[in-house]
Formats: C-alpha cells, structure tokens, sequence
C-alpha cells in the first residue's frame, strides 16, 4: 500500500471513528450539550429575522443542487475518460446520505425538536462533493509533454485552488444555514462532514482497487498513483 492509499484508509478510519464516538456519546439525546449550545447560540442569534438566507445557505446540501452537481462531475469525468471518476461522483452522495439515513441516524437516535438529527445528511451531502471534486482534482491527469505545456500546470493549480476553496466554502454555508434554521446541532454538521468525507475515501479506495483490465486506457488512473 503507497502513501496515498494509507492517507485514505487514514481518514476513512479516522471519520467512522469519529462519528461512532460522537454517536455513542449523543446517542438517545433530545437536548443539546454545552458545547453545542455555544457553538448555536451566536448562529441562531445572528440570522434571527433572515431564515429565508439560512435556508438558501443550507439549499447546496439539499437533494436537486447534489444530483445536478454529481451528474456535472460524472459527465466532466466520463468525457475526459475518468470512468472511475464518474463511477465516484456517481456514488459519493447516496452512499453518504444512505449511510447517515439509514443506519447511522436509527442507531444513534438523537433529536432536536422531535427530529432525529444525527448525523447532519445536509452536511454529509455536500462534504461527500466537496471530498470528490478534492480527490478527482488531487488526482487529475498532468501534461505528457514537457515543454510545450510547461505553463500549463501553473495556469491550473490556481484554478484548481479556485474550485476547492468554493466547494468548502459552500460546505461552511451549509453548516451554518442548518445550524441556523435548528434542523441540527454543531455536532451533527461534525458527524455529517466525517461522514461524507470517510465515504468519499473509501469508495476511492474501492475503485482504486477495483479495476477492470478490459477497459483498458479509458479506466481512469488509480488515484492512489494520480495522487502524488
């Protein structure tokens, strides 16, 4: 296993041991705790009166905004011949979302104005496309030739920075949208972006290792070996 594959077995370990730990620790909680009572309180104080602008932070963690911008990735992948890019952006999302709805959220069982909340779906919806169009630019293809696209690189890294710093940006929106409008505690948008990142890097390490001969050249390259 190279470096890049033990940073992504790294974090994906490390995010479902967060998210169990937060979980045994919250679980069967309706009230929040001290610490999440502090880190609300100045959220909820601060859009009181403005619940349509929380609302339109937290929309990118919401069903329609993710399938556009999933199938958005997958199509760029597919066109560029990034089959197991596509096949990521393809799945990031459902697989987090059915992680946080369907076993995470009944097992730990926490609530907030009688709604289970734990972990946060908004959140874990857009780290999960945040953490893909990290790994997918991470692990993006370099020029072949030398010379001639030696200026390359330097024009796309700030691109590259351009785009990531969107992507997280709009994820702290979304923390701070859901936190406003009480859909869920500061921990919950914890739990949501471990969830949606762990995801991300293990299904990345699944395709990684997962990789049909026959498609040959138009398999997109591991992106434990893209990667460094």
């Amino acid at each position: 296993m190279d470096d890049t594959r033990r940073r992504l077995a790294a974090v994906t370990v490390g995010c479902a041991i967060l998210v169990a730990a937060l979980g045994a620790l919250f679980a069967g909680q309706s009230t929040a705790d001290a610490f999440d009572r502090a880190a609300d309180a100045p959220v909820i104080s601060l859009f009181a009166g403005h619940g349509g602008l929380a609302l339109w932070l937290a929309s990118p963690g919401t069903t329609i905004p993710a399938v556009v911008l999933s199938a958005v990735i997958a199509v760029a992948c597919l066109l560029t011949g990034r089959i197991r890019g596509a096949l990521l952006a393809i799945a990031a999302v459902p697989v987090a979302v059915g992680l946080c709805e369907v076993l995470i959220k009944p097992l730990v069982h926490r609530t907030y104005i009688g709604q289970v909340v734990y972990p946060s779906g908004h959140t874990a919806t857009v780290f999960a496309l945040a953490a893909t169009i990290t790994v997918l630019l991470l692990a993006s293809p370099r020029p072949a030739s030398p010379r001639p696209a030696m200026a390359r690189p330097a024009m796309a890294r700030p691109l590259r920075v351009l785009i990531l710093t969107a992507a997280y940006l709009a994820a702290v929106a979304v923390i701070v949208g859901v936190i406003a409008v009480r859909f869920h505690y500061f921990s919950d948008t914890v739990a949501g972006a471990a969830v949606g990142t762990g995801t991300v890097c293990g299904l990345a390490l699944v395709l990684d290792v997962v990789q049909p001969r026959s498609v040959g050249a138009r398999w997109m390259a591991p992106v434990a070996k893209r990667a460094r």
